[in-house]
């Protein structure tokens, strides 16, 4: 019994809560897009950068 009031009161407390985080998430994804683009373009700049040092390394052949 104690467990099902418990349940209660946490239904009662939280349901605010995550329909506020139902409703904030595609305002939260919009704004956070600029930074998943930025972190994509580094990405590759930093692959084409590794590329290019790496290219004598390949066209000689790598001896291990």
């Amino acid at each position: 019994m104690l467990s099902f009031i418990l349940w209660l009161i946490l239904l009662a407390l939280c349901w605010p809560l995550a329909l506020l985080a139902l409703l904030l998430y595609p305002f939260v994804w919009i704004v956070l897009l600029p930074f998943r683009l930025i972190g994509m373009a580094v990405e590759g700049v930093l692959s084409f950068l590794k590329a290019v040092i790496m290219l004598p390394a390949r066209v000689l052949g790598e001896r291990r």
